[in-house]
C-alpha cells in the first residue's frame, strides 16, 4: 500500500500565536520634524533605534537582544546605546535613571500638562522615565524607559521609540518594539481601576551632550 503523502495543510508548521494589539509602528527619519538639523550623533542613534521598529519584534521581558525576537523597555535602550558606542550605559531602567542623575543630566517633570515649561529642555535622543508601570521592589522605583524622537512632521505630536506591552500610537495599543505617542502621563486610575504609571522626567544621555553644544 503506498505511503500517504501529507496534504499542504498537514505539512505546514503550527500557526504562531496572534500578536496582541495593533501592528508595530515605524517612522522614517524624514517623517520627524527637523531631523536633518539634529546633531550627527543624535541622528545616528535615532536612525538605529527606528530601524529596530521595522523588525516586528515583540515585547520580551528580560531581553536586550533583538535576535531573540523581542526586547523589554530598558533592554531596548541598552542595546541602542551600546550599538552607538555608549559603553557605560546600565542594563535596567532604574540604573539608567541613576546614571543620568549622577551625571547631573536629569530634568524632573511634576506637571501633568503636555505644554508645561518643564518640557522646554526636552531634546531628541533624551531618555524618558516612568514609575508604576508594574509592581516591583526597586530603589529608585523606576520601571519604564524610552527614547524621545521629537515631533512627528505630519501631526506635530511628540513621539518616542522603545519596547512596550501596551502603549499607544495613533489611538491604538501596540505590543512590541515600536514608535509611540509621548504624552505626560496623568495620575489617577485607568478605566479598569488600576493605577496609572507616572512620568517623572527625562535625562540627557551624558555621552551625547558635547555633540549638542553650539
Amino acid at each position: 500500500m503506498p505511503t500517504p503523502t501529507a496534504t499542504p495543510a498537514e505539512s505546514r508548521s503550527p500557526t504562531p500565536p496572534k500578536k496582541q494589539g495593533a501592528p508595530n509602528a515605524t517612522l522614517s527619519p524624514d517623517e520627524i520634524k527637523g531631523f536633518d538639523n539634529y546633531p550627527p550623533k543624535v541622528q545616528k542613534l535615532l536612525t538605529s533605534a527606528l530601524e529596530l521598529t521595522t523588525r516586528n519584534l515583540d515585547y520580551k521581558y528580560g531581553s536586550a537582544d533583538p535576535s531573540s525576537g523581542g526586547m523589554d523597555c530598558s533592554g531596548f535602550v541598552y542595546f541602542v546605546l551600546k550599538q552607538n558606542d555608549i559603553g557605560d550605559v546600565p542594563r535596567d531602567s532604574s540604573e539608567q535613571y541613576s546614571w543620568v542623575r549622577r551625571a547631573r543630566q536629569f530634568e524632573s517633570v511634576l506637571s501633568q500638562k503636555d505644554d508645561s515649561f518643564e518640557l522646554e529642555d526636552l531634546k531628541p535622543g533624551d531618555l524618558l522615565f516612568w514609575t508604576g508601570t508594574y509592581a516591583i521592589e526597586r530603589d529608585p522605583p523606576i520601571t519604564h524607559a524610552m527614547i524621545y524622537l521629537g515631533r512627528e512632521k505630519k501631526t506635530g505630536h511628540r513621539v518616542m521609540v522603545g519596547a512596550s506591552d501596551g502603549r499607544v500610537y495613533q489611538g491604538e495599543s501596540r505590543n512590541g518594539v515600536s514608535v509611540f505617542d509621548f504624552k505626560v502621563q496623568r495620575n489617577g486610575k485607568t478605566d479598569d481601576g488600576k493605577s496609572r504609571p507616572t512620568f517623572i522626567g527625562y535625562g540627557h544621555i551624558p555621552a551625547l551632550q558635547e555633540s549638542r553644544q553650539p
